[in-house]
C-alpha cells in the first residue's frame, strides 16, 4: 500500500496511515548524518513508513531535521531512546513526530502528547502498558522482545484492546514474526538485524525487502482486526 503523509494532517491520522501501510519500525541507532537519507531512501522504496532515530546516535536532531524535510511526506519520520521530556521539544524542533521510548517514563509520554507527537514507550509489564496508555500513549513498544515470549504478549492482549498497537521489539526476525503476530503483535520495530553502520546499502536494501515481504505475507493470511486467524 502506498501511501502519502500530508504534513498538515494530524499525527494521529499520519500515525493511522503509517501503520495501515507497513507497521514496522526503522530503528537506525548510530547512524551518522551524512548516510542517513540514502539508508531512509532505501527503506522508504521497500515500503517502511515509521523511521527513527535513536537519540544517542550521532547528531542525531541533524539526521531527524533532514529525514523529515525531504520524507516526511511519505514517512513518519522521529526520534528513539527519548529519555527526558525536554528532549522531546527538541525533536519537535527538528521537525519529528514520533517519539519511541526504551522505558515507560510517563513525564516523557505526556511532553510528546503535549506537542502533538505519537508516542510508543517500551514496556515490560502489563503495569507499565496501561500506565503508559492512561498517559496517553498512542501504542506500546513491548520491549525488550527478548524476554517477552509471544505466549506472553497473547496474555495480554487478552486485556489490552485489540485496536491497541503492540510492537514486539529486540531481536526480532522476518521468520519469527508470524508467531508474534499470531499472539496478538500489531507490528515490530527492528534495529540491528535491520541497519548497522558499515552494512552496504544493497545489504540494507536485502534485509527490508525481507521483513516487508514477510509482513505482507503474514498480511494477506489476516482476518479484519489486523491479526492473522489461529
Amino acid at each position: 500500500m502506498n501511501i502519502h503523509l500530508d504534513p498538515a494532517e494530524s499525527t494521529t491520522q499520519a500515525l493511522t496511515g503509517a501503520l495501515a501501510s507497513c507497521p514496522l519500525f526503522a530503528v537506525l541507532r548510530w547512524i551518522p548524518p551524512q548516510d542517513a537519507e540514502d539508508v531512509t531512501g532505501i527503506l522508504v522504496e521497500e515500503g517502511f513508513r515509521l523511521i527513527e532515530i535513536p537519540l544517542n546516535s550521532p547528531d542525531p536532531l541533524s539526521s531527524i531535521e533532514k529525514l523529515a524535510s525531504r520524507f516526511g511526506g511519505t514517512a513518519l519520520i522521529g526520534a528513539g531512546t527519548v529519555m527526558r521530556p525536554e528532549q522531546v521539544s527538541q525533536v519537535v524542533q527538528a521537525g519529528g513526530r514520533l517519539i519511541v521510548m526504551p522505558h515507560a517514563d510517563l513525564k516523557v509520554v505526556r511532553a510528546a502528547k503535549d506537542h502533538g507527537l505519537a508516542c510508543f514507550p517500551g514496556v515490560a509489564t502489563p503495569t507499565e502498558a496501561f500506565a503508559a496508555l492512561d498517559a496517553g500513549a498512542d501504542g506500546l513498544k513491548v520491549f525488550p522482545a527478548e524476554a517477552i515470549s509471544p505466549a506472553v504478549l497473547k496474555a495480554w492482549r487478552a486485556v489490552i484492546a485489540k485496536e491497541i498497537p503492540l510492537m514486539p521489539t529486540g531481536g526480532i526476525t522476518p521468520e519469527a514474526m508470524a508467531e508474534w503476530v499470531r499472539a496478538g503483535a500489531t507490528g515490530f520495530g527492528t534495529g540491528g538485524n535491520l541497519y548497522a553502520p558499515g552494512r552496504s546499502l544493497e545489504d540494507i536494501r536485502l534485509r527490508a525487502r525481507a521483513y516487508v515481504a514477510a509482513w505482507r505475507s503474514i498480511a494477506g493470511g489476516c482476518v479484519e482486526t489486523g491479526r492473522i486467524s489461529s
